[in-house]
């Protein structure tokens, strides 16, 4: 398994921006699909974005498209996701997840960051 580090959460007004970064241990990151989800206070987690092993294809929870996108540097070991016009709707802990496939699921990830907490205030 690959261990993932999240960082780059904090607060930030509505209509502002934040980058997440999620750094992976080990040689193995580009063989690993990428995928962010998030969990709200009260909330499932749910699937925000995911991104193939060569960063060809990315996918999107529809609450989202258009306002975040998910990339990688395989030489950096890392996942990013940059988020623009947040809403205080999407105040969450992101969660950083590597698996074999990109997909909306969470049970096709099985390595997962610790998670960073997302403020959006209004």
């Amino acid at each position: 398994q690959v261990q993932l580090v999240e960082s780059g959460g904090g607060l930030v007004q509505a209509g502002g921006s934040l980058r997440l970064s999620c750094v992976a241990s080990g040689r193995t990151f580009r063989s690993y699909a990428m995928g962010w989800f998030r969990q709200a206070p009260g909330k499932e987690r749910e699937f925000v974005a995911a991104i193939s092993r060569s960063g060809g294809s990315t996918y999107y929870a529809d609450s989202v498209k258009g306002r975040f996108t998910i990339s990688r540097d395989n030489a950096k070991n890392t996942v990013y996701l940059q988020m623009t016009s947040l809403k205080p709707e999407d105040t969450a802990v992101y969660y950083c997840a590597a698996g074999a496939l990109a997909t909306p699921r969470e049970a096709d990830f099985g390595s997962w960051g610790q998670g960073t907490q997302v403020t959006v205030s209004s």
